[in-house]
């Protein structure tokens, strides 16, 4: 499924999409722009989430959306996974992208060689972040934003901002070519909240 690797990135959170409810508001956050969506739970076993995260891929397929699994590589192959995202202490990227055909995104946290690696490894975009205080993880450190800009400038693959993001301070993030976010999207009427976060960072 070719879909460009631009625009806005959805991230499950356990507390703001309870299961029971993540597939309705993953309908209204795609109906809003939304274009990439990650069940990200750190929690629960894989057979547990199988069901789940089949749901999912079946409903962003039909939609045109990437689903993406967060650090569980063996999930994202049993449910057929459009993408899989990796973190500083996950599976590695090279055995990964051994095994999986998919997306493969890696954090890089504010370290452009590590991204610079992980595209000489095979990576399909780099995040970086947190790029503000974030209440979902709020011990993360703030990276300089300016590292968007070089990221942009050194690499050939998209480049996506992380951590903190809201309406206010998207129009910052124009050197971001996918934007993830949780609260910012989840708190409220989802639908309304993609437009307006869309509308905000495509107003420059």
């Amino acid at each position: 499924m070719g879909i460009e690797l631009k625009g806005l990135y959805g991230i499950s959170d356990p507390k703001l999409t309870p299961y029971d409810r993540l597939r309705n508001l993953a309908e209204r956050a795609i109906e809003g722009g939304v274009r990439f969506l990650q069940l990200r739970d750190k929690e629960s076993s894989d057979s547990e989430l199988l069901g789940l995260a089949k749901e999912l891929s079946d409903l962003c397929t039909k939609k045109g959306v990437g689903f993406v699994i967060n650090d569980r590589l063996s999930l994202a192959l049993e449910c057929n996974a459009w993408g899989l995202h990796l973190g500083e202490e996950d599976v590695p990227l090279s055995k990964a992208r051994s095994l999986f055909s998919g997306v493969i995104g890696v954090s890089c946290y504010g370290d452009l060689e590590r991204a610079k690696q992980a595209q000489a490894q095979g990576a399909d975009y780099v995040a970086f972040g947190a790029c503000f205080r974030s209440s979902s993880k709020p011990s993360a450190p703030c990276i300089d934003l300016e590292v968007l800009a070089r990221a942009k400038a050194c690499l050939t693959i998209p480049v996506c901002a992380i951590g903190g993001v809201n309406a206010h301070n998207i129009a910052q993030l124009q050197h971001a070519d996918m934007i993830a976010l949780i609260s910012a999207l989840w708190q409220g009427d989802v639908r309304a909240n993609a437009q307006n976060l869309l509308g905000s960072w495509h107003a420059h």
